[in-house]
């Protein structure tokens, strides 16, 4: 079974005028959701899935390609996804609450998620904190996770937009455009509906379409100024390009909201954003050389690790290991030559020990004269000090280094 939501033929009772409009206009949606049985499986709901999905899968790849792990975008989704939905639906039924509080409302329709109702601007910032929480417990750079994905973030919300045609919310004001959006009240009247109207502007189509611009710009920013945008500043551009985008979509919309100062609280909330995006953006291309780098997570076994690109933990972590470089590529003077080297050293330049190395000992049998020992100690004092001084070199380049 489906749930319906409109019929077509009805536009013909409105007159000629507005049957001629229908025929050009983008038509209503003949359903919102299909019924299995008990189960209600709403378009709403899959239209964010099909968004979700795209997004992680793209930023899987771009992720790979940076050089992190497959599977760490998935990781990273679950907590992400979730605290985004509580909070873009915080943010919703705190802006809209006259909907769900009040005379003659149901305060319990508050948690009906799929009837629609979901403020970005309170599911990216808790959808940014599962991010965070993730990747500071396996020491991941939140700069790189936010470069790869920026671009992914708008092609959600390219699909997701299109929930709102299913639900027939949220359009704009009536119009006479060849692409109108024929918005019909057979099943009830929908918020922002103006009778004897009958199309409007689709404003769930003008933002999904942005959205795709605003990827497919993010991700050629991404390739061509990678080094000028690391440090969240491609996110930055993303909450910009968005902001600059929302602001005159929201200004056609004409569902109820509340009004500042001749403006909708979402223009406000779009000016203020972009403003603190804006400021971010430069107060973090002063710093880029300060951001981790890391792709892979930290205590990964040696041997496993793709490659370490933090500067600061090159020589911090005990092991003095350049970036990218495995522990089997270290190279360390045995454990006997390095304690040679240090009881040499600590005679503060004097004459070694005359000692030969025990393999070129004689036995006390074959011991040689006096004269030709004293003559082979001296070539064998030569040796320890060229010995000495290359066991010196080693160590402060394997064991000692301290960059």
């Amino acid at each position: 079974m489906t749930t319906p939501v409109t019929t077509l033929p009805h536009a013909a009772a409105e007159g000629a005028a507005g049957a001629g409009r229908t025929l050009a206009a983008i038509p209503s949606p003949p359903m919102s959701g299909i019924e299995i049985g008990p189960l209600t499986i709403h378009f709403y709901a899959l239209c964010i899935l099909a968004g979700v999905i795209a997004a992680v899968a793209w930023s899987e790849r771009r992720w790979a390609a940076m050089g992190g792990e497959k599977g760490t975008i998935m990781d990273l989704a679950v907590p992400a996804v979730i605290l985004g939905l509580i909070g873009g639906r915080i943010y919703h039924v705190i802006t809209d609450y006259q909907l769900y509080f009040g005379e003659g409302r149901e305060p319990i329709r508050a948690l009906f998620i799929w009837e629609g109702g979901l403020g970005i601007w309170g599911a990216v910032p808790l959808g940014a904190l599962g991010v965070w929480l993730v990747a500071r417990q396996r020491g991941l750079s939140m700069s790189k996770l936010s470069f790869a994905i920026a671009p992914a973030l708008p092609l959600a919300q390219a699909f997701g937009r299109w929930g709102n045609y299913f639900n027939q919310e949220l359009f704009g004001a009536p119009t006479d455009l060849p692409w109108a959006l024929h918005v019909s009240a057979d099943n009830g009247i929908p918020a922002g509906y103006i009778p004897g109207e009958t199309t409007y502007h689709p404003t769930f189509l003008y933002e999904s379409l942005w959205c795709l611009g605003l990827a497919a710009l993010l991700a050629w920013l991404g390739r061509r100024h990678t080094d000028r945008l690391g440090g969240g500043r491609l996110f930055a551009v993303y909450v910009m390009g968005y902001c600059v985008g929302r602001f005159w979509i929201e200004y056609l919309r004409v569902d109820p909201a509340h009004d500042i100062l001749g403006l909708r609280l979402n223009n406000w909330t779009s000016i203020l954003v972009f403003l603190l995006a804006l400021a971010y953006f430069v107060w973090a291309g002063q710093r880029l050389d300060r951001f981790s780098t890391r792709v892979v997570p930290v205590g990964r076994e040696a041997g496993t690790q793709v490659f370490d690109t933090d500067p600061a933990s090159g020589d911090r972590d005990g092991g003095g290991t350049a970036p990218g470089a495995d522990a089997s590529d270290r190279t360390e003077p045995p454990a006997g030559d390095s304690n040679r080297d240090e009881e040499r050293s600590s005679t503060g330049g004097e004459e070694p020990e005359e000692r030969e190395p025990a393999e070129e000992r004689p036995s006390a049998a074959g011991e040689k004269p006096g004269g030709a020992e004293e003559a082979e100690t001296a070539e064998s004092g030569t040796e320890d000090a060229e010995t000495t001084a290359n066991g010196t070199a080693a160590g402060a380049s394997g064991t000692e280094r301290d960059e």
